[in-house]
Order: structure tokens, then sequence, then C-alpha cells
């Protein structure tokens, strides 16, 4: 069997492994039963659960077994790591309906087929209904709580305030992996760098229960090479649901980052060979403009299908070099009367009147490729002579405008 492990470390996936030897040695000889946790706070994943899909699936092609747990009951608490402050409380009907949508996209990247089909659980099922007094003889029994308190996760909160509730959110992820251990034959738990403490509590606590066969692995978060997390727009998160994130607005992210981050972001978020991604990006001129139009194809077709992403890329075209279609752009619809100001905060292009009206002053704002100077503008019949009109801050970014 072929050892995902090289495949992972030469993508640049690999972060920490509570016991690497042996984690190595199980790649090599075993079909390894492993799970990756998405607790459902939203209606889609994000740009930050697009490793851990991209990890599922390496994994499941190499011969491993991908169980996909929904945090339909550690949601209704929410992960203390990386806030500061308490996550918002959801309703057990908006967890719900938000499990049913991420599942449809979690089913775009592995198979449900075959010998090593992946299984989607919910932890809802066994963490509801859980009897207080029996978890916490049972489970809260082998917790230090002075470990806790200094773990990450953890630690960052203590200044802010933590509640006693979050403070269980260790315990119940723990008890996650040791039921999935106990009833699916689970061996392994993945997840992005911020959840060590917590899988670190899940692989001691069933070692401590009497189980050598429980391991860690973290991967890395999605950063620039500042270390700056990515997947953030002017309208807030980069999501997979394209009703929240366009497929057009998807790929101008991808298009337009940086020219440092490209070869990692390929390696991370593509199939495309490790060697073909390091030709494709050692050059420092237009063939690196080449291949971030690889990548941002290669990723949105991934998420949104090779169709979604051909007419992204007909529309950038469209805007870059005046060849191609602007449908697949997103737009939005303004009345009769309405004023730059107001298309460019429709639009998302600015939050804020004032934010808008600096965006002009600073010359970032051209409507059909001028430049627009007057605040006050109020856009004009001939401003929609194709039917529509564009929109544009800098020079990547664009939005169609239509009546």
């Amino acid at each position: 069997m072929q050892n995902v492990f090289d495949t992972l470390e030469r993508r640049g996936y690999v972060e920490q492994l509570t016991h690497p030897e042996e984690i190595k040695k199980i790649f090599e000889t075993e079909s390894v039963p492993f799970y990756i946790g998405i607790d459902p706070t939203a209606d889609s994943l994000h740009v930050g659960h697009f490793i851990s899909l991209m990890v599922a699936s390496h994994m499941q092609k190499a011969g491993h077994k991908p169980i996909i747990l929904m945090g339909g009951g550690t949601a209704i608490i929410g992960d203390p790591s990386g806030k500061t402050d308490m996550r918002k409380m959801l309703t057990v009907e908006t967890i719900d309906n938000n499990i049913a949508k991420i599942k449809k996209q979690v089913e775009k990247f592995l198979s449900f087929e075959g010998p090593n089909a992946a299984i989607i659980v919910n932890n809802g099922d066994w963490l509801r209904d859980l009897n207080y007094i029996n978890f916490m003889r049972e489970i809260g029994v082998h917790f230090s709580v002075n470990r806790m308190l200094a773990a990450e996760c953890y630690k960052n909160r203590l200044e802010t305030g933590l509640t006693f509730f979050e403070l269980g959110y260790m315990l119940m992820q723990s008890y996650d992996f040791l039921y999935l251990h106990d009833h699916y034959g689970c061996k392994l738990e993945m997840g992005g760098n911020d959840q060590w403490s917590n899988i670190i509590g899940g692989v001691e606590l069933i070692r401590k229960i009497g189980a050598e066969d429980s391991y860690g692995f973290t991967f890395k978060l999605l950063t620039t090479k500042e270390g700056k997390k990515m997947g953030k727009t002017e309208k807030g998160a980069l999501w997979l649901n394209p009703e929240k994130t366009s497929p057009y607005e998807f790929y101008q992210y991808w298009r337009n980052i940086a020219d440092d981050d490209v070869e990692n972001v390929m390696k991370l978020l593509t199939f495309i060979d490790v060697d073909e991604i390091e030709e494709m990006t050692k050059y420092r001129d237009e063939r690196m403009n080449e291949a971030k139009k690889r990548a941002a194809f290669e990723i949105t077709k991934l998420v949104h299908g090779e169709e979604a992403a051909r007419q992204a890329e007909e529309a950038t075209n469209a805007m870059f070099s005046g060849n191609g279609n602007v449908d697949a752009m997103d737009s939005t619809t303004v009345k009769d009367g309405c004023t730059i100001i107001d298309a460019i905060i429709e639009t998302g292009i600015a939050p804020s009147k004032g934010q808008a009206k600096t965006l002009i002053s600073q010359g970032a704002i051209s409507l059909n490729n001028e430049k627009i100077e007057d605040i006050s503008y109020v856009l004009k019949e001939d401003d929609f002579k194709e039917g529509y009109a564009i929109l544009k801050k800098g020079k990547k970014i664009y939005h169609k405008l239509v009546k």
C-alpha cells in the first residue's frame, strides 16, 4: 500500500504527530480508519475546511477509511480554540439544518462506495443524551484541569473569560474519538493545528482506558507566507457554497493571490503533481501569472465543477483581455437614480459610505474603465449601453451592474 505520509509531507500538510514512527508504520501496513471533525456552526463549509477535505481525499486515495464527524453535539457548545469570546449558541434545529447542507459539500470530495468507503456520522447521536453524572465519572476523571488550562485553546481565553460550558468542549471531543474507536475501529484523529490540544486529549483518553492504538495528526492551516490566514474577502469568509460565495468570486480570490503563495496553495488545494507545481512556480515572470490561472481554475473546479470554473475563467478573460463571456461575473441589480456610493456598498466592494468615499478619493473606483472622481455621481442610462455596467476597484476586483 502506498504510504500516504510521504505524499502529505511533500505537499506541505504535515504539522504535528503524536506518535510519528507508529503512524508512518500503520500507513504502510493497514487501511487505517481515521476521522476529521466538522462543527456545523454555519450552513456551509469555508476555505478553512478545504484543507481537511483535501487531506481526507489523499488518505482515501491511498486506501484509508474516512469518517467525517458532524458536530451535532459539540456545536451546541462551540469550540473555544482561537476565539476571544464565547461562540453564539445555536439551536438544535439550526445545527441539524447546517449538517444537511454541509453533507452535500463533503460528498464532492470523497467516495462513499467501495472497501474504504467514507461514512458521515453525527456526534449528536451520542452526545445529546449523555447522562452528566455518568459522563463525569467515566470520562471527566481522566482529565486534569491544570493541564487543560495550560492548553493553547484555553490559555488565550483566561484573561477575557472562559465559561465552564466551554471547558467541557475538550472532554466531548475526546469522547468522540473514544466512541469512534470503540464503535468504528477508528485509530487516528486528524485536524488543523489549532486542534492539537483537543486531539491529544482524545488520544490520551483512549490510552488511559486501555487501548494503545490511538494516534493524532495535525495539518497546517492555510496561511500566506507571512503567516496570515487565507480565505477572507471584502464580504467576509470565502465559502464553498456558491450561494454564499459565487464561483466567479471564488475563482478571483485564487487568481489574485501573491506570487509567494502560489506554490503552497497549489500543493495544498489541488491534485496537480508536485513536480509540475514546482516547475510552474519557480519563475517570477509572466509564467507565474499562468500558474495563478491554473491554480484558480483547478481549485474552482474541485469545489464548483468544471463548467463553473470555465465560466469564471471566461468572465475573467473578458475583463483582462477583452475576450470571453461576462455572464458568470457577480452581478447586482441597481435601481434608477443609484449613486456610485450606493453601488459600491450594494456590491460589497466597501461596507460603508465612508469607506466608499475613501476609495473614490484614492482613485480606486472605475465605471466602465472610466475613473470616478465625483462622490455624488449618479449612474446614467449611457452607463448601461451593453446591458450592464462594470464597476471596478483597483486593478483586480470587478462587479457587473444590471438594471
